[in-house]
């Protein structure tokens, strides 16, 4: 479904992939809620829809919509960077404890556009034009 900003009409979904540092398979139990939480407040934070999310213990998947001003690496650097700090901050008491992410990350597009997308963002942009 299309959605809306003052000035676009977009349905930009991006699906994110990214492994913590060394593979390590940490994020289970108490960790992956905390993770999944602290990913969930970035995204309302930032004005984004998380579609679906799975933490494995070694691996995350991020299926997230995005108004078209977000560009993917920004939103990798949202979810990686704060999520480690905000995770460090508050939960790590030591090294061992702490969430390191590895620097790559795999991102994809994904959507639709339908005809009746189309036409209805011409209907709109014609009546603003009256």
């Amino acid at each position: 479904m299309a959605k809306t900003t003052r000035h676009a009409t977009y349905n930009l979904n991006y699906h994110i992939v990214w492994i913590p540092k060394f593979r390590k398979p940490i994020l289970e139990g108490e960790v992956a809620s905390r993770v999944e939480k602290i990913f969930r407040g970035i995204a309302d934070d930032k004005g984004l829809e998380i579609i679906d999310l799975t933490i494995e213990p070694d691996h995350v998947h991020l299926f997230v919509s995005a108004p078209p001003k977000h560009e993917p690496s920004l939103l990798v650097n949202w979810f990686k960077g704060i999520s480690s700090r905000k995770y460090n901050y508050h939960y790590a008491d030591n090294e061992d404890e702490k969430i390191n992410w590895a620097r790559g990350y795999y991102v994809g597009s994904a959507g639709e556009v339908s005809s009746d997308t189309i036409q209805d963002y011409i209907r709109r942009h014609e009546e603003d034009e009256v």
